[in-house]
């Protein structure tokens, strides 16, 4: 008689952190990152949403990011595209918390 385990493991969504400030926990209910910090009104630069233009690229101090397709636009080692990927561990991007609620111990983003 063979025994099958089935093994589930349950990934904790990744913390967006701002200079080293958590602000949120992206979840799949964002369909990229540029969305996601928009709806924590973060204040960052966007123009076509699709990889094209840069205009919103951000250097990515700490992490990873995957993109649901290639971005055109040219990116640095240590840059992303918010508005055409999804952090896939926790990460810490180049951008200002002022103005936005960051999370303490106590808080869920």
């Amino acid at each position: 008689m063979q025994v099958s385990l089935l093994i589930l493991t349950f990934n904790k969504p990744p913390i967006v952190s701002l200079q080293g400030q958590p602000v949120l926990l992206y979840t799949q209910q964002h369909n990229s990152l540029l969305a996601a910090l928009e709806f924590k009104r973060v204040r960052i630069f966007s123009e076509c949403r699709n990889g094209f233009c840069g205009a919103c690229k951000t250097k990515l101090i700490s992490g990873q990011v995957k993109y649901k397709f290639e971005p055109i636009a040219t990116l640095a080692a240590d840059e992303c595209l918010p508005c055409c990927c999804q952090p896939v561990t926790d990460i810490n991007l180049d951008l200002s918390a002022d103005g936005v609620d960051v999370v303490t111990n106590k808080q869920t983003a």
